[in-house]
């Protein structure tokens, strides 16, 4: 139970993670937590990993700048070990309690031991790693297939029957089923978890950014219409649906690979014989 619940309280951890990361560094340097956006702009990038174990694993980048933005340098006293100490403090010192519940009592969720920190360096070869290897790094946790991971179902669960259908491992779908149980009690009403049952009551989405940490999603598809040439060709029309329409081989494609693999196993006999 506590497994599904941190899943369903892990957007309120990580608002007052990234909360007391801004205090920590405040405190730090001498400011008032109210005149820290004066002096600089700190901002996040979470993509979040379902692990073979159905638990969600957060990657984060923790980006320091000038009160502007990204295009003013952090000031002075904006230090890769002074952003590294305020991550760490803050992921020690968070915790979110749940409501309690007669039934499972009261949770302190929290982050895990295992913090790993490194500095991001505009350029490699200064003691940190390169954007560029960030910037693949973030890529693999977004664009990890399901297939590798244990994520739940792809669309919303509407019944508890339903649940025995879903092509999952047990722990899943037991997992599911808590969610579903969980999400009957009065004190876990706003949690909502019958209708992220398929997510495990995860309710966040995969990666999250401020518009400020760097380029929207709006300006990235602006910027491909136009250069295929939508904006030039009003009357342009761009399918947007996918729909299933089959796999495997065509009837010919299938008379062929039948013949490869026969001649492969043909010509693996005579070697088989001269082995023995």
């Amino acid at each position: 139970m506590a497994h599904v619940l941190w899943h369903a309280h892990a957007g309120q951890l990580w608002d007052r993670f990234t909360r007391a990361v801004r205090r920590r560094l405040a405190v730090t340097v001498g400011l008032p937590q109210s005149r820290f956006p004066e002096y600089a702009r700190l901002s996040f990038a979470k993509i979040a990993e379902y692990q073979k174990r159905a638990a969600v694993h957060v990657h984060a980048v923790v980006r320091l700048d000038g009160p502007a933005g990204p295009a003013e340098p952090p000031p002075l006293w904006g230090t890769a070990d002074r952003v590294t100490a305020a991550v760490q403090a803050a992921a020690r010192s968070v915790v979110v309690r749940t409501p309690y519940s007669p039934a499972v009592a009261e949770h302190g969720l929290r982050w895990g031991r295992q913090i790993d920190v490194r500095p991001l360096r505009a350029r490699p070869g200064h003691d940190g790693l390169s954007d560029d290897a960030v910037a693949a790094y973030v890529a693999k946790y977004v664009t990890k297939g399901a297939s590798e991971t244990a994520t739940g179902a792809d669309r919303r669960i509407t019944a508890w029957d339903d649940i025995d259908a879903v092509p999952a491992p047990p722990h899943v779908r037991t997992l599911m089923r808590t969610c579903w149980r969980l999400g009957g009690l009065a004190e876990f009403e706003p949690l909502r978890l019958r209708s992220w049952a398929h997510t495990l009551g995860f309710r966040g989405h995969i990666l999250t950014k401020p518009r400020a940490y760097s380029a929207t999603y709006a300006a990235l598809r602006a910027e491909r219409a136009a250069h295929e040439g939508h904006d030039d060709v009003p009357s342009a029309v761009t399918d947007a649906s996918w729909r299933y329409v089959g796999s495997g081989l065509s009837a010919g494609a299938a008379l062929i690979a039948t013949g490869v693999a026969d001649d492969l196993a043909l010509n693996r006999e005579p070697a088989s014989g001269l082995d023995r």
